[in-house]
This record gives C-alpha cells, structure tokens and sequence, in this order.
C-alpha cells in the first residue's frame, strides 16, 4: 500500500466553488422574506406577525432548508458535478430542490407519496425534477435510498440533516431574520414563536437561536392529527410511530431525526379541519393566500393568544406562512374534496370568528 494516497481533484473542487458561487448569488438576488401584522384589535395588546415565507423564488419556507442541504452536501463533497440528487419529500422540499439541482445542472429525482398534490408534482417537473411516486409513504426512505445506490447518486435526506445542515447561530437564518424585522416594534422581544415540524429542521434551528441569544421567548410546535411528534413529545419515546398527517408539509409516521424535543416549550395537537378552517380563514382575514400548514400554524397561535388574553398578557406572537394556497386549490381549497374527505370545517371556522371579535377561542367538540 502506497505511503501516501492523493486524491487531489482541482478540477472538482473548482466546480465545488463555483457552484456554491451559484448557490449564494441565488440568496444575494433574494430579499428577505416580510413579516406581515396580523389585524388583532388593537385594545387587545397583543400583536400577532406571519414570517411570509411564501415568497422565496420556489414559493415556500423549504427554500430555506433545501439551500442550506445544497451547501452542506457541497461543503462535505457529498455533491460533485454531474451528481444525482435523490430526496424522499411530500412535495415543497422537493420543489425547491429541483430549482437548486437546475440552477447546478444536476438531475433531481423526488421520491413522493402517490397523494402528493398534482400542483407541487407540476411545480417540480417545470424545475426538471422527475417525480417517483410510492403507494406506501413510509417507504420513501428506503426507496431513495436504493435509486441513490443504483446511480452513484446522493440521497439529501432532509429528516436526517435539517437540524444540522441550518447554521442555528445566525447567518440569516430564519430565527435571526424574524429577531431582526421586530426589533423596531413595540414588542421585540416575542413571546411565542409558533411552528410546525415536518424535519423538525425549523424548530430546531429557532430553539438553539433563542437560547443562544439569550431571549426568553417561548417556542410553540403545532402538530396535525395523524403525526408522530406530538405523541412522542408527551411521552418521551423516540420510536413512536404514527398514521401519518393529511397536512402536507408537516407531520410524520415516526420521529425524524432533526426533530429536536429539548428545545421545544409547548407542542400543541391540532384536528385537521381545524388547520383548513385556519388557512381559509387566514386568507380572507388577511388577504393573503396561504396553504395547510400555514393554517395549523394559525390555530395555535389562535390558542396562545387566548390563553394570554385570558392572563391579562400583552406581548408579541410570531408565525411562518409555510407556503401558498395555489398548490391545494383542488384539495384544501375544494368542498367537494374536503366532502369527500369528510371533513367539517365550519365549527372551527365559527371558533376562530368568534375569537376575532371577543379573544377567546371556543372549544369544539
């Protein structure tokens, strides 16, 4: 055996440079996000914000997450020139992934439930991604695993390095951008920040953040009907294991591994008519339009926000819009398909129109 092996690559490390060139100049176009005042009656003290995240290039907070997963896969040689990448994804991370993988020159295959929404498969395909569609959502691991294997490809797996490949202490992270926009407010320091967890990627990055900054705000996950996280918060056991969630985005069949409990101070489980009443109600209370997630987000802070009324609080609640109501028009946005889903949405609805007008959310049966 040689006494030394060289496995200098100019060449690769070259176009390794040149392509996180291309991933920063992407960020260096983008403004950041807004964060938009919720109208809350004023006499209430309480101010209530959505982080729009809908409005990075590929529509949704997973903007965020896939550059971050292309510069840590490019910064650890995982991602050389003319690499595959493979993702297991419920269709946003996959979106934005294809727009990085394109932006590179590099094939993207999405490994996808087979219910995944028309519109997000669509949007995927227009950034050249290829959609692999499985029947059984729980096989999207093992399955990207094998396409990986079969073409010397590289399987991102966000559920694994979310949490690790976001930089927590800063550098424009979400948590510093959301700081950042308050400080002029009249209270910058928020109470709550309220989350959803899909990779768990998010609320780990915003935990370590408040933490490390040393503010005393409090972090809220909110979980859908049908998810692991939320069981396994309360009882403590990492191998629960679930349904899985009808809020695309958020939720999962087992505890991914970017899913951080410590850092968290409240999880919240939320019905999924509740989260649809939310997002449509978001969107005509506000004028913006928002997807499923935004509106499980939506019912928590709705929860929260009672609660601090009910104390005599005053203070400031932060929220993300995850991503728009476009790519759920033919099922969140449809009664003939929430029919046949046989949800009923209008007491939650009736719930949170109430609780604009007096500040206190109804309990639904």
């Amino acid at each position: 055996m040689d006494r030394i092996v060289d496995r200098c690559d100019p060449g690769g490390r070259a176009w390794v440079a040149e392509a996180v060139r291309l991933v920063d100049a992407d960020a260096n176009r983008s403004a950041d996000t807004h964060l938009h005042v919720f109208p809350l009656p004023p006499e209430w003290g309480i101010d209530l914000y959505l982080k729009d995240e809908s409005v990075h290039p590929t529509g949704s907070l997973k903007h965020r997450l896939a550059r971050s997963l292309f510069l840590y896969g490019l910064a650890n040689g995982w991602i050389r020139e003319g690499t595959t990448i493979i993702e297991a994804s419920s269709g946003s991370t996959a979106v934005s992934e294809a727009y990085f993988a394109r932006l590179l020159g590099l094939p993207f295959v999405a490994v996808m439930p087979a219910s995944t929404s028309p519109e997000k498969i669509q949007l995927i395909e227009f950034y050249g991604g290829r959609c692999h569609l499985v029947d059984d959502p729980s096989s999207i691991y093992a399955e990207s695993r094998r396409l990986a294997a079969g073409c010397d490809g590289h399987f991102m797996d966000q559920f694994t390095y979310a949490e690790r490949a976001t930089d927590w202490r800063g550098n424009n992270n979400i948590a510093e951008s959301i700081f950042e926009q308050l400080r002029l407010e009249r209270f910058p320091e928020p109470s709550w920040v309220v989350v959803g967890a899909g990779t768990g990627g998010t609320s780990a990055t915003i935990g370590r953040y408040v933490r490390y900054r040393r503010f005393q705000t409090r972090l809220a996950v909110v979980d859908p009907e049908g998810s692991a996280f939320h069981g396994s918060y309360a009882d403590g056991d990492p191998e629960r294991t679930a349904a899985g969630s009808r809020i695309e985005g958020i939720g999962r069949p087992r505890v991914e591994p970017s899913f951080l409990p410590t850092v968290i101070d409240l999880m919240i489980r939320v019905p999924d008519a509740a989260s649809i009443a939310a997002m449509r109600w978001t969107s005509e209370v506000s004028g913006r339009d928002v997807g499923g997630s935004t509106g499980t987000n939506m019912w928590g802070a709705a929860e929260l926000i009672a609660g601090m009324r009910a104390r005599g609080e005053r203070g400031s609640v932060v929220t993300l819009i995850c991503d728009g109501g476009e790519r759920y028009t033919g099922t969140y946005g449809s009664d003939d398909w929430l029919a046949g889903q046989g949800f009923d949405i209008a007491p939650y609805r009736a719930a949170l129109d109430a609780f604009l007008k007096t500040g206190d959310l109804p309990t639904v049966p």
